[in-house]
């Protein structure tokens, strides 16, 4: 008589992987597939200066609960966290489907946040516990490649809906890929209740969210709807500074903290949120601005929006694939790192050479570079995070990582943002007369190619150039940040195949008629 054996907890992951996929891509579309629908939101819903909220809610309250999302994850059980996430986040899209007004929208857009914080941390969590930390690399490389997938294909996907059908199928479209992953959530995904005892620190997650918010709207409006010097966006800063304080005082007392000190005198753990945020710098400020600069000065149609970013994206992919794969097969992770520091270094300084000659091919070159310096970061960083803590802690550690670079993207926007205004400001100023700054700021100033070539030749040069300018001043500043990231990887210390193998989850057992996870 024979015996089969137990399956591992590897096999489990693979039979689920499909659905965790189809998980994180629903949080990873919605942050992109709206933005080429915007201006055709406006117009059915009205309410045009409130339209930036739109995207500023949905990335608010997935960034303010993601640390949350991860902390109560560790308590309770994941499987029902993460089902519980799908379910809130196909609500929200459904009621933005069917808003009737754009305060509606803005509300059931943060209601969307909150389910996309869940579902980020909920599967970074369930991969985290499943895999071996040798198997981490692999399986967060396919999370990257998704990544580059949404940034592409998002854009792409709401300006086709917007066009031949209606921008709330946008939103209708995520029901059912959710039922899909449902599906294989509840069927599929096999995991031991959570015996984490103790109670929510709800004094923390407040000063947590108080903090959180103070940060991101600062980082969005800043140079934007308010200021810099305003008081708004002073008054923010400093809540921020004082409830980061606070949040630091609260959580060395607490019993059960959000996020708890003793992860913090890892090494590892740091480093890796420091990268996470640099990271995020990265990869949000260049897709938010490279896409000026190929529609202004390369005169690309801003139709084609979507693939403007391909060789970027191109470069993080396959760096990503091969980087994942390669951290799986080895214990030292700290020269992958390293090299991804180096190339976002030397990509940022090639990308700084920009200019009004520079010819596609060799832009294309130059985003590649950049891209392999991504990839080589991007999710990597997520496996040395996982494999710095213990089990117990997966979920917590998960949820800062990907707070600390979501924040950093949105510092990332904001300095680019303030850089490139400023100097495209400056340059406009010293070349063209008061009659031709107002043609450039009612016309030009959209940056579409369209619009620029309704300028007169001198301003249409000149706001080409200036363009260029801000283009190479914003990767200049840029730069300094991941040349910090390889100081930052120098610190990494790898972990000894014993270490990992003493961190890797125990065999899951057969599973039994009746069980819940």
């Amino acid at each position: 008589m024979s015996t089969s054996a137990a399956p591992s907890p590897n096999s489990g992951l693979r039979r689920v992987l499909p659905g965790l996929m189809l998980a994180l891509l629903l949080s990873m579309l919605d942050a992109m597939i709206v933005t080429t629908a915007l201006p055709t939101i406006a117009g059915d819903l009205g309410g045009f200066n409130r339209l930036s909220w739109v995207i500023t809610a949905y990335i608010l309250t997935s960034t303010v609960s993601t640390p949350l999302w991860g902390r109560v994850s560790d308590f309770f059980s994941r499987k029902q966290l993460l089902l519980a996430s799908i379910l809130i986040f196909t609500i929200g899209s459904v009621l933005c489907g069917v808003a009737q007004s754009m305060g509606q929208l803005i509300a059931f857009r943060a209601l969307q946040g909150i389910g996309a914080g869940g579902l980020m941390v909920g599967v970074m969590a369930v991969i985290g516990v499943m895999a071996p930390p040798k198997e981490r690399g692999k399986y967060q490389s396919y999370i990257a490649a998704l990544s580059a997938v949404a940034t592409v294909g998002g854009p792409l996907l709401g300006g086709a809906l917007t066009d031949h059908a209606s921008w709330r199928w946008a939103f209708y479209l995520n029901v059912p890929i959710a039922a899909v992953a449902v599906w294989f959530v509840a069927a599929r995904l096999n995991l031991p209740h959570n015996r984490g005892a103790g109670r929510i620190d709800y004094l923390g997650a407040a000063l947590l969210s108080v903090a959180s918010t103070a940060v991101v709207l600062f980082t969005t409006w800043g140079g934007n709807q308010y200021a810099w010097g305003s008081p708004t966006i002073l008054g923010l800063i400093a809540l921020a500074v004082v409830a980061v304080v606070a949040t630091v005082v609260v959580e060395r007392r607490a019993a059960q903290p959000i996020l708890p000190p003793h992860l913090f005198r890892s090494r590892n753990f740091v480093a890796s949120l420091l990268l996470g945020f640099l990271v995020g710098i990265a990869l949000y400020g260049t897709i938010t601005y490279l896409p000026v600069y190929q529609q202004s000065v390369q005169r690309l149609s801003a139709t084609s929006s979507g693939l403007l970013l391909l060789p970027v994206l191109g470069g993080m992919l396959v760096a990503s694939m091969y980087s994942g794969r390669l951290m799986s097969e080895s214990s030292r992770h700290r020269p992958i790192l390293l090299a991804g520091g180096a190339f976002l270094s030397v990509g940022s300084f090639l990308l700084s050479l920009l200019d009004v000659d520079t010819s596609r091919v060799i832009a294309s070159v130059y985003m590649v570079v950049f891209g392999i310096g991504l990839g080589l970061l991007f999710q990597n960083v997520m496996v040395i995070t996982q494999n710095s803590v213990e089990l117990k802690d997966m979920g917590v550690a998960s949820g800062t990582l990907t707070f600390f670079r979501s924040v950093g993207g949105s510092f990332g926007t904001a300095l680019f943002a303030a850089v490139f205004t400023s100097r495209l400001t400056d340059s406009l100023d010293s070349k063209l007369s008061p009659a031709e700054l107002s043609a450039v700021h009612n016309n030009g100033g959209r940056a579409g190619s369209s619009a620029i070539e309704s300028l007169s030749q001198s301003a249409r040069t000149a706001y080409v150039d200036a363009v260029a300018s801000g283009t190479q001043s914003m990767f200049r500043w840029a730069l300094p940040f991941f040349v910090i990231a390889f100081v930052v990887a120098l610190f990494l210390q790898d972990k000894s195949k014993q270490a990992q193998a003493a961190q890797a989850p125990a065999p899951a057992k057969p599973q039994q008629a009746g069980s819940t996870s």
